[in-house]
């Protein structure tokens, strides 16, 4: 399976990703890093890997559709099956969506339903819960509610801070993403 990973900022995830393809523990290619933001460690970490960078920024375009159907171009000359949306931090279309329907994930630092958007883990541990989680799903058209792929729970302990939460979470995703995935490949390899 060819992937192209989506990453906006550290890459951690990414890095979880490419490690796991690395030692054989994921049977995949990452064939693209796709990036909106030249500041991204994420684009380090792929130049580093040898993974061939597609960073094009929205900004350069008159509309967000028009961004997107120049990545689609770039994602079928590449022939990619699967878009893994990594600390990717724009919304895609309808129209992305459409193009690879079935064919996006995404990993989210909360147990769906539970808090979904941008600050998940913040909000979680500003609510005072006693366990939060991480979730891989598909993505759809509506924001952090596709198909469940993997959860797993985390609890909030006694003393933790924003930051230790936030560290225990980033370690359940590093693990959960490459499972998910490989999850993925058996059901294709049936």
């Amino acid at each position: 399976m060819r992937l192209a990973v989506f990453c906006s900022g550290y890459g951690s995830n990414f890095q979880a990703l490419a490690d796991a393809v690395r030692r054989r523990k994921l049977r995949a290619e990452i064939v693209l890093l796709v990036s909106d933001n030249p500041a991204s460690f994420a684009v380090r970490r792929a130049v580093r890997a040898g993974i061939p960078v597609c960073l094009i920024s929205p900004k350069l375009f008159e509309s967000r559709a028009e961004w997107e159907r120049l990545i689609v171009r770039v994602l079928r000359s590449q022939g990619v099956d699967l878009v893994v949306l990594a600390g990717f931090m724009r919304i895609l279309t309808p129209y992305f969506i459409g193009a690879y329907r079935g064919k996006i994930v995404n990993i989210h630092p909360s147990y769906l339903p539970a808090f979904k958007g941008a600050h998940a883990i913040r909000d979680a541990f500003e609510a005072g819960v006693r366990e939060t989680g991480v979730t891989v799903h598909h993505v759809t058209n509506e924001l952090d509610s596709g198909a469940v792929i993997l959860q797993k729970k985390v609890k909030v302990r006694r003393g933790d801070t924003l930051a230790s939460l936030e560290k225990r979470i980033h370690a359940v995703e590093h693990r959960l993403y490459p499972a998910a995935i490989r999850k993925l490949l058996s059901k294709r390899a049936r």
